[in-house]
């Protein structure tokens, strides 16, 4: 019973100690009231006002500082009694509070936005166990980067590692699957890999088991793991799935287990895990088309494990043969290996954490334009109160009560625009991963969590008092009590628009340096726009990839006689132009790399060959993508079906020889010196293999079938990539008569990756259009709040020389030239602003220089017609006030303030 009695009065002394509080309060705010009112209509000081408040009163203020000691007021209760007084006092400005908000809103908003990608994409750790440990391994070369693994490095490194637990290999591929339930044969993305990938990475099986080593061996029985995503769809997430058989490629695999939900493979999305099943005997040093993972032991640094990878390097020679034709001077010549181990989250992530930094330093210049503008239009209403403060103080309030609740009033209005930040952020986040901006890696892990949320907390908090600080500053000092400048009719002085024409300053200059940034960007993306990719109209051509693979049709001759029966299916379709085959299209980026000799220049000893870029081609395949023929004669289908040793080349690689297309016709070339000579036969135009701002690479066009090929014989493609030019690209239907007149040729083969080649194209300008949709928001948003800050700065002065226009206009002036005056004030600001802006986005704009293409950071036409638009705002804005100002009535200015 004591313990309730005491929770009882204590709710009573609470109650009557509020009542008490705010019966107080209403008594000062009413003498408050009376002091101002007496002090405007005498037109006595403040400190004159403030005595008569003080005589009216009495000793309140010092019975309510007694009383709040006599209630035992802790530090908490007076932070509550500051916020509830706060939020009262903001309620009577809802025009300021909504501004203030909004404004922080956007400012926080993006912060927010761009910061939940960086943690998501950048900090995070991977959802791996112990991720530190987890490295990629790749090496360096001489002939340039080699970033892939053979079979014959993972079995080296795997048995000689020290520095390793284990190392797992994993490639990415597609593959045609037939399952029991399915309508018809699916082409669907796996993921092949070795034994020890999912133990390294700890993924453990969430149904039946992991590959072991010996579903790992070249002899054992077929296996697969289902991703648990491909598990509910095809089988409806049946548990009774383990023992059952898919068909992959024609072959039958054993289902071994099934993936758990929360399996993240590095960024791909498998639909199933296939063992590679190397043949240890059949290995050869070559074919590094696989990467590396492993798991460092407990203690190891990557230095160490850069030491121990170099120290195995030369034992992968030791241990395995090298490629038939390959000599080891050859070798040691052209594949100077090193070591190169990073973190795995390195590998991940890529190049995009520059741009990632760079965008949240940009909306980092907005927050401040935000924090700049609210600052403004705190010392505005800050001002507006600075009789009814100066009176607080005379009645005996502290400087510190008086800063506190100022500051309190910042800290509410940031915590407002942090809620409505998130709100924003929130929706950004949505649309982002909506829009799925193209080698993003780890998108799925963008969101708004604690870490989120802690860095928004903490920037509401800092905008609060970096806004909040200024009029605290400024109006809770010695000034307050000692305020002679307001008297009737007193006109602002110059001093009172110093700290507001500074905000405008850094506003413009921050403004400029962000839309200098934009500039360059759009000029880098219309320099790209602009690059001839090698080749036309890329909207009507229509590209997808089929392949026949060996269990499926054993021949390879017959498989590339079926290839050529889809092709001629297709060529008969109503509205199709062309169609062609390739092992891989423009602008994707892949192909495999060789070295070769060419006949009329000998090699130098010591000398490594460079790589050159290899596809395989069909006939009209040129013409179909639209590709110039500049010497010599397109591949047949007779090259192909005769095994000539005929190929074509690029333009560069023409050039690079002979100077001139034409003189390399009948040239010859080879791979190596076990090989036949190949015959140029054609000569076409570059192709921007890598992207619109990479060098076009030299390549090398074979037929779809040759006779020998190092050593292969016959050697041929089955899984090409085909292109279909028709104008009816876009046609409802067209694809799916497409699909069917390829399985009227083999109803097994199913379409995969079907796009047209302007989307494939679009994907090599993906990160510069998504860093310029970002700066761009980032540049209008800090033009918008540039201006709404010079409007009101002008708008302030103007209000506050009403007076002086009326005299000045009641003496003769006209309304432009008045219009002309406050005009000049703001102009004069943003070419001071400008001015600032360019000295620093002199310094600002080197980290572009990584990302511009074809214009230099230091373009004179963008740094001009920046600031012109900007000036050009700043004039507008200027000009709205001013001519407000203009119409102002000089006999009512007069008598109203008489």
């Amino acid at each position: 019973m004591s313990f309730l009695w005491e929770i009882w009065r204590r709710l009573g002394f609470l109650f009557h100690r509020r009542r008490f509080d705010r019966d107080l309060e209403a008594e000062m705010q009413f003498h408050l009231d009376m002091a101002a009112r007496e002090h405007r209509e005498a037109g006595t000081s403040a400190d004159e006002a403030a005595h008569a408040a003080r005589r009216q009163f009495g000793n309140l203020p010092l019975l309510k500082e007694r009383s709040a000691d006599a209630w035992g007021w802790t530090p908490l209760e007076q932070a509550w009694r500051d916020l509830r007084l706060a939020v009262r006092t903001l309620g009577r400005s809802p025009g300021y509070v909504a501004a203030a908000v909004i404004t922080l809103g956007l400012g926080i908003g993006a912060n927010t936005l761009i910061f939940s990608v960086v943690h998501g994409v950048l900090l995070k750790p991977l959802p791996f166990e112990h991720p530190e440990r987890l490295v990629s391994i790749r090496h360096t070369a001489s002939v340039g980067p080699l970033r892939g693994q053979s079979a014959a490095t993972y079995f080296t490194y795997r048995e000689e590692g020290r520095a390793f637990e284990d190392i797992g290999l994993y490639a990415r591929s597609s593959r045609t699957v037939i399952a029991a339930h399915a309508p018809g044969p699916e082409r669907l993305v796996v993921l092949t890999v070795t034994d020890g990938l999912l133990p390294v990475l700890r993924i453990q099986a969430a149904l039946g088991r992991r590959f072991t080593r010996d579903d790992d061996l070249p002899n054992s029985a077929p296996s697969v793991m289902l991703s648990h995503a491909y598990w509910q769809r095809a089988f409806g997430g049946d548990p009774g799935v383990i023992g059952r058989y898919l068909t992959v490629d024609g072959q039958s695999c054993e289902i071994v287990g099934v993936l758990p939900r929360t399996a993240w493979l590095l960024g791909y999305d498998p639909a199933m895990l296939l063992p590679f099943r190397f043949n240890r005997s059949a290995t050869t040093i070559g074919n590094f088309g696989s990467t590396a993972v492993g798991r460092l032991k407990p203690g190891i640094t990557l230095e160490e494990a850069n030491r121990d990878l170099a120290r195995m390097i030369p034992l992968v020679i030791e241990k395995f043969p090298l490629p038939a034709g390959v000599t080891r001077q050859e070798y040691d010549a052209e594949f100077v290996m090193g070591p190169d181990v990073n973190g795995l989250d390195t590998w991940v992530v890529g190049n995009v954490g520059p741009i990632l930094w760079l965008l949240l330093e940009a909306v980092g210049m907005v927050l401040l334009i935000a924090c700049a503008n609210v600052a403004s239009l705190s010392l505005v209403r800050a001002e507006s109160r600075h009789h009814e403060l100066a009176v607080r103080a005379a009645l005996g309030a502290s400087r510190l009560r008086i800063a506190r609740e100022l500051l309190t009033e910042s800290l509410v209005l940031g915590a407002c625009g942090g809620a409505l930040g998130v709100f924003l952020a929130r929706a950004g986040i949505a649309l982002l991963v909506a829009l799925a901006p193209a080698r993003l890696p780890r998108l799925d892990e963008i969101a708004i969590d604690p870490p989120v949320l802690g860095f928004t907390l903490g920037l509401s908090v800092l905008t609060g008092v970096l806004f909040g600080l200024l009029p605290v500053l400024r109006f809770s000092g010695p000034r307050l009590t000692g305020l002679q400048d307001a008297g009737r009719g007193a006109t602002e002085g110059r001093g009172r628009f110093r700290f507001r024409s500074l905000l405008v300053v850094t506003e413009v200059a921050l403004a400029l340096v962000l839309l200098i940034g934009t500039g360059l960007m759009i000029r880098t993306f219309d320099a790209m726009r602009r690059v001839e990719p090698g080749f036309v109209r890329p909207g009507e051509v229509l590209t997808f990839q089929i392949g026949i693979p060996s269990a499926m049709v054993p021949d390879v001759r017959q498989a590339i006689q079926t290839h050529e029966q889809i092709l001629q299916r297709l060529g008969q379709i109503p509205g199709v132009v062309s169609v062609g085959l390739s092992s891989s299209l423009p602008m994707e980026g892949t192909g495999q790399t060789d070295p070769f000799l060419v006949e009329e220049f000998p090699e130098a000893p010591g000398q490594p060959r460079p790589p050159r870029r290899v596809k395989w081609v069909s006939e009209r395949y040129f013409k179909t993508v639209g590709s110039p023929l500049l010497a010599g004669r397109d591949m047949t289908w007779t090259d192909s079906f005769d095994r000539r040793p005929v190929v074509m080349v690029s333009e560069n690689f023409a050039r690079e020889f002979w100077g001139t297309p034409a003189r390399a016709i009948g040239k010859r070339i080879r791979e190596s010196p076990e090989n036949p000579w190949r015959e140029i036969v054609g000569v076409v135009g570059d192709e921007r293999d890598d992207g619109a701002t990479a060098p076009a690479p030299t390549v090398v066009y074979m037929p779809l079938l040759v006779g020998n090929w190092w050593n292969l014989a016959p050697y041929g493609q089955r899984y090409l990539t085909y292109a279909v030019r028709t104008p009816a690209v876009a046609l409802e239907g067209f694809r799916k008569q497409v699909q069917q007149t390829v399985w009227s040729v083999n109803k097994n083969l199913p379409l995969y990756r079907v796009r047209t080649l302007e989307e494939i194209s679009s994907l090599s300008t993906a990160q510069t259009r998504f860093m310029l949709v970002m700066l761009a928001v980032a540049a209008v948003v800090a033009l918008l709040l540039a201006s709404v800050g010079i409007y009101g700065v002008v708008s302030y002065i103007a209000a506050g020389r009403t007076r002086e226009i009326a005299v000045r206009m009641a003496l003769g002036a006209r309304p432009g030239q008045v219009r002309r005056l406050f005009v000049r004030q703001g102009l004069t600001m943003t070419a001071v602003g400008l001015a600032v802006g360019l000295i620093a986005a002199l310094a600002v704009t080197r980290v572009l220089t990584t990302f511009i293409f074809g214009v230099s950071r230091l373009d004179v036409a963008t740094h001009v017609a920046v600031a012109g638009i900007l000036a050009t705002v700043a004039l507008a804005a200027s000009y709205v006030p001013a001519r407000r100002a203009s119409s102002v009535n000089p006999a009512a200015a007069l008598r109203s303030d008489v």
